[in-house]
């Protein structure tokens, strides 16, 4: 059995328990929306569904999704259960359309996020003795703040850095001995690049020892990256602000797939399309319900993101349902010609071919009636720049292996390093031009 110290016995229960708790809790939320939240109502409402109709966790199917648009429809306080006066802290996400997504969290929700974001660094291995240096954007963002307080629970030390700055982030790491890095992984390959061009060899001057990533998705492919560069073991963990922030699921040490919170978050996996419930292993769309949040319940939460589920216990000792890793998400999926693509596979092609770095771009456009997509990416050494030879051959083994990946042809543009833009919070890998008719 692997040593990460499992922080809540509720780790460990029994399937049967857990099921009792779920329902318990399952009927007290729905109880609490449909009394005080309108929005929910309306919806119960259209499908003639009352709070006693739900008797049995099967009857979880008979409730309405929420989506994204829900907090828009709604905007800024309308899927709230408590009144303003009882919320003490409130959190907000970007939004497309000019409004963000508001959530927000009385007492007892903040209490029960510390003690789940407590559970996710502890199975990555943090403990006491570690000093923990955030690199994720602090403010209206759930991340950091989420983190640092869950991190604390645990007795770390925390360095609030915040993104940016990087030279800086690698002097603190230095100089206070970092042991945990949390960031986005995209965000750490760049201060591993900035870190080189100080003098500074990332595996071997610095003392880290834990990577905790999140915010955007990553490939194995890129974990080796992680590992190699900076000499340490990387996790990742799961959450979305509409949610509760990180503190959904999270990595242990045997890399087996995320656990998932679940005596307070319920999954589901559903097909994308027809909103059918899926079983074990199958993959699909995950659906989150909240079922102990207070002042913002949320009833089978769609996050688009593409996933499975396994029940099976954990040679960590922990016997909490795990999601696997996330394949991409339902809306980033491209589709061309008829090819279903995510932004994922093309990333594994790449951080495993010699020769190239890890950053890359992505840029979907129509030529004439087709779809066509073009890959950029960095090379990792610019030698490579004064060998045709070199650039052809390496050039076709990319494309070759997108094509065996992809079962589509790619353009392929190798660029010199440090070429494509850096991001210190969520990368933005994908270009699609098709809607604006760019040819």
């Amino acid at each position: 059995m692997l040593q990460t110290k499992i922080w809540s016995k509720e780790e460990t229960f029994e399937r049967e328990q857990f099921r009792e708790i779920q329902l318990q809790r399952l009927k007290a939320t729905v109880e609490r929306v449909y009394n005080k939240v309108p929005h929910y109502k309306a919806k119960f409402d259209e499908r003639g569904i009352l709070p006693s109709d739900i008797k049995t966790l099967d009857d979880l199917k008979k409730l309405p999704f929420t989506v994204k648009g829900d907090f828009r429809d709604t905007y800024p306080c309308g899927l709230f259960s408590v009144p303003r006066n009882e919320l003490v802290r409130f959190h907000a996400s970007s939004g497309t359309t000019g409004k963000p997504t508001v959530v927000g969290y009385t007492r007892n929700d903040l209490a029960m996020w510390r003690e789940m974001v407590a559970r996710i660094v502890s199975m990555a291995g943090v403990t006491a003795g570690d000093t923990a240096q955030i690199s994720f954007g602090y403010g209206l963002f759930t991340g950091a703040l989420g983190l640092n307080q869950g991190l604390e629970e645990v007795g770390a030390a925390v360095i609030p850095m915040s993104s940016g700055n990087t030279k800086k982030q690698i002097m603190m790491m230095q100089d206070m001995e970092t042991t945990a890095l949390i960031s986005t992984p995209s965000y750490a390959l760049h201060m591993a690049e900035i870190a080189k061009e100080m003098g500074i060899d990332p595996a071997k001057d610095l003392h880290l020892k834990w990577g905790l990533f999140g915010g955007e998705g990553s490939t194995e492919a890129m974990r080796k990256e992680l590992n190699d560069t900076w000499g340490l073991f990387a996790t990742e963990n799961y959450g979305m602000s509409e949610l509760i922030g990180p503190g959904v699921a999270g990595e242990c040490q045997a890399l087996s797939g995320m656990h998932i919170n679940e005596d307070h978050f319920m999954p589901e996996i559903i097909n994308p399309e027809t909103g059918e419930v899926l079983g074990e292993g199958e993959v699909g769309e995950l659906v989150i319900t909240t079922i102990s949040k207070e002042g913002l319940p949320i009833i089978r939460y769609r996050t688009k993101d593409i996933t499975s589920l396994s029940y099976e216990k954990c040679q960590c000792g922990r016997t909490t349902v795990r999601m696997s890793k996330i394949q991409g998400r339902s809306d980033d999926m491209l589709i061309l010609g008829g090819v279903n693509v995510f932004p994922s596979q093309i990333e594994e092609v790449l951080i495993s071919t010699q020769g190239i770095g890890p950053h890359y771009q992505i840029k979907v456009f129509k030529k004439g009636y087709l779809d066509r997509i073009e890959v950029i990416v960095e090379l990792s050494d610019a030698d490579f720049l004064d060998s045709f030879g070199k650039l052809e051959s390496l050039n076709k083994v990319i494309k070759n292996r997108l094509k065996t990946v992809l079962g589509l042809d790619a353009k392929v543009t190798l660029v010199q390093p440090r070429t494509l833009e850096r991001f210190e919070g969520k990368a933005k890998r994908v270009i699609d031009l098709r809607k604006e008719g760019i040819k």
